[in-house]
C-alpha cells in the first residue's frame, strides 16, 4: 500500500486494513495486515483518510472550533510520531513545522521529504534548547501543538514554551486524562471513565499552562478516542487574551464528551 501511494505510513496502512477499508478489484475484503498478495494485485481503498494518522482529525476539530489561524505560521509539533498533527498544520497553510519526537522511524515518508518540515528524532523535548533546534536566522514558532503519551502535559509544557517566541505564542494540546491522573484513578484497560477525574486532569494542565503565561481560551472533546478507548480533549492556550474558560465550561464539555460513549 505504501508503494502504491494508498497509505502514507505503515501505521495508516494497518489501520485501513483492520478497519475493513481495503479490497481487491473483485471486491474481496483484505482485513489482515500480514496477508501476502501478488505484486500486481489491484487494491482499492474506501474513503482514504485526510491525514497520515488519526491525530490529524483531533487537531482539525480544534482548528474548526477555535479562531486559530495557521496560515504562514512557523509551528512546533511536540511528539510528532506519525505526523497527523503536522500534516493537518501543513494542509492549513503552515509555513514551517519543527517536529520533535523521542522515537525514530515513525514519521510518514510524505512529511520526511517535505521541505517545510524540520524533523528531530531521537530527541527528548524536555532536554532540547532553542539554541540546539534553531539557527541564528530562523523564525521561532508562535504556535505549538502537542500529543504526548506516558507523561503528563504539565511536565512537557515548560519545554514547549521555551522553544516558542517569547511573546504572543499559542498552543493546541491534546489532554489525555489517563496520563494526568494517578494510577488509582485509571480503570480497567487503562481507561478513565470518571467525569471528576477528567475535570481534574484538564484543570491540572490549565494550571500548569497559566504558570507559564498561557490562559486556556477554549476546550473541545476529541472526535475520536485514544487507542484504548479513552476520551481526550483539545485545549487552546494563548497569551493573546486575558480571559480564562470557566470551570462550568470544562464541566459541560466533559459531560458532553462522556455522554457520547453511552
Amino acid at each position: 500500500m505504501l508503494t502504491l501511494g494508498l497509505a502514507a505510513s505503515r501505521q495508516q496502512a494497518q489501520q485501513l486494513i483492520r478497519a475493513g477499508k481495503v479490497r481487491d478489484r473483485r471486491g474481496q475484503l483484505l482485513d489482515k495486515p500480514g496477508h501476502t498478495v501478488l505484486p500486481d494485485l489491484e487494491l482499492i481503498v474506501e474513503q482514504p483518510p485526510r491525514f497520515v494518522s488519526r491525530g490529524g482529525e483531533k487537531l482539525l476539530a480544534a482548528l474548526e472550533a477555535f479562531p486559530v489561524s495557521v496560515e504562514g505560521r512557523t509551528c512546533l509539533d511536540g511528539g510528532i510520531s506519525t505526523g497527523g498533527f503536522t500534516d493537518c498544520l501543513l494542509q492549513h497553510g503552515a509555513g514551517r513545522v519543527y517536529g520533535i519526537d523521542v522515537g525514530y522511524g515513525q514519521t510518514a515518508w510524505s512529511l520526511r521529504i517535505d521541505e517545510r518540515v524540520v524533523l528531530r528524532e531521537r530527541t527528548n523535548l524536555r532536554r532540547l534548547s532553542a539554541a540546539e533546534l534553531y539557527g541564528p536566522d530562523d523564525v521561532l514558532p508562535t504556535l505549538a501543538v502537542a500529543d504526548v503519551s506516558f507523561i503528563s502535559l504539565a511536565l512537557v509544557l515548560p519545554a514547549i514554551r521555551a522553544l516558542l517566541q517569547p511573546q504572543g505564542s499559542e498552543a493546541l494540546v491534546l489532554v489525555k486524562p489517563q496520563f494526568e491522573v494517578g494510577r488509582d484513578r485509571v480503570g480497567k484497560g487503562g481507561v478513565v471513565r470518571d467525569g471528576l477525574a477528567h475535570r481534574d486532569a484538564i484543570a491540572s494542565v490549565i494550571s500548569a499552562a497559566h504558570s507559564l503565561g498561557w490562559n486556556a481560551q477554549g476546550i473541545v472533546g476529541s472526535p475520536i478516542t485514544g487507542p484504548a478507548g479513552n476520551h481526550e480533549y483539545m485545549l487552546w492556550l494563548s497569551e493573546l487574551a486575558p480571559q480564562q474558560i470557566s470551570d462550568e465550561k470544562v464541566q459541560q464539555v466533559v459531560q458532553d464528551t462522556l455522554k457520547s460513549e453511552s
